[in-house]
């Protein structure tokens, strides 16, 4: 046979191999390409779960730690008029059907009040996630810690730092998702490149390598978006919780200072409007909205003392929420308002 055409034969044959091998290189590109963008689309939207059920949380916790410290605020009030009432008794621990309620201590009351004031006053620039950390670390705690506090500005900072939201998030990546793209450039350039013969069959063969790196990046892209997402729904799954249990306590929370707001009006009245100043001339009914009001205050105190949120012990751990303390500090308040309203109705 002519070496001509024993040439034009393999150059036939190597076009031949060249396009069978670049069309299996091009399927894999495809089929990387797909892999990557679907891993980009998984994560986006795991992502915006995230920031949704993250938003969703966020604002509850702060709505509860906004209510926390404006009730431990109006402790100043029932301090100024409790204050006033001479030869008043000792207003013992209050322990009932598993409720304990601790001794009444002007001192405390006053320090609490003050305190809330302090971090009222800085919420503004503190951000979103502050007052939720508040209530998540225990207002009545991060009341007292505020008054040891020289500026607003730094009791915020320092106190703010355990906001549930903030101490659970995990490092998402993503990062992967953009690994491969020069490869990608890479292989199209080379496909461009090549026409004829031998040329083609050299470029199936870089396309084909190409598209098998291309292949390994989009299914370790894909690994990482599995792993981010399993990530994501265990954060979301713990926010889910807190979100629910922060509306719970502030149900409750909101009923027993509803409570509390009616009978501290009427004690004002009793002591600033008819000048009633003397234990000894309270009215059964006078000495009844004293004692049931400094009970409530003791039972918002202790509320408001509760960790929603208890620190993890592990290093990079989830913070653990608080079911155990904050359940049971709802249903005393449940049995502490029925005794209350009960003896009211009697």
């Amino acid at each position: 046979m002519p070496l001509p055409l024993i040439l034009g034969i393999g150059a036939a044959v190597a076009g031949v191999a060249g396009v069978g091998t670049g069309i299996h290189g091009a399927v894999k590109m495809k089929e990387a390409n797909d892999t990557m963008t679907e891993a980009k689309t998984r994560h986006e939207l795991n992502i915006k779960k995230f920031e949704k059920q993250n938003k969703s949380t966020t604002a509850s916790m702060d709505s509860l730690g906004k209510l926390e410290l404006d009730i431990l605020h109006t402790f100043g009030e029932f301090s100024d008029v409790f204050e006033k009432i001479q030869n008043r008794p000792v207003f013992a621990e209050y322990h009932k059907d598993g409720v304990k309620l601790p001794t009444y201590d002007g001192e405390k009351i006053k320090e609490v009040s003050v305190g809330a004031e302090v971090l009222l006053g800085g919420l503004g620039g503190a951000g979103v996630g502050a007052a939720g950390g508040f209530a998540a670390a225990g207002a009545t705690t991060a009341a007292v810690m505020a008054l040891g506090t020289a500026s607003t500005g730094t009791a915020i900072a320092s106190l703010s730092g355990v906001a549930a939201t903030n101490a659970t998030l995990a490092a998402l990546g993503g990062g992967a998702i953009a690994a491969g793209g020069g490869g990608m450039a890479l292989g199209t350039t080379i496909l461009g490149a090549t026409t004829l013969g031998v040329g083609l069959l050299v470029g199936g063969i870089i396309f084909n390598f190409a598209g098998g790196k291309l292949s390994d990046k989009a299914d370790e892209a894909m690994a990482q978006a599995m792993k981010a997402q399993k990530q994501i729904n265990k954060i979301c799954s713990y926010l889910k919780d807190l979100r629910a249990l922060s509306d719970n306590y502030q149900k409750s929370l909101q009923s027993v200072n509803e409570l509390y707001t009616m009978h501290l009006t009427e004690l004002k009245r009793v002591v600033n409007v008819w000048g009633h100043t003397d234990w000894n001339d309270f009215t059964d009914e006078e000495k009844r909205i004293t004692e049931n009001t400094v009970l409530l205050v003791g039972l918002l105190y202790n509320m408001c003392k509760v960790e929603l949120v208890k620190k993890s012990t592990e290093k990079n751990g989830i913070n653990i929420i608080n079911q155990v303390d904050a359940q049971k500090a709802m249903e005393d308040a449940t049995r502490v308002t029925n005794n209350i309203t009960n003896k009211n109705i009697a």
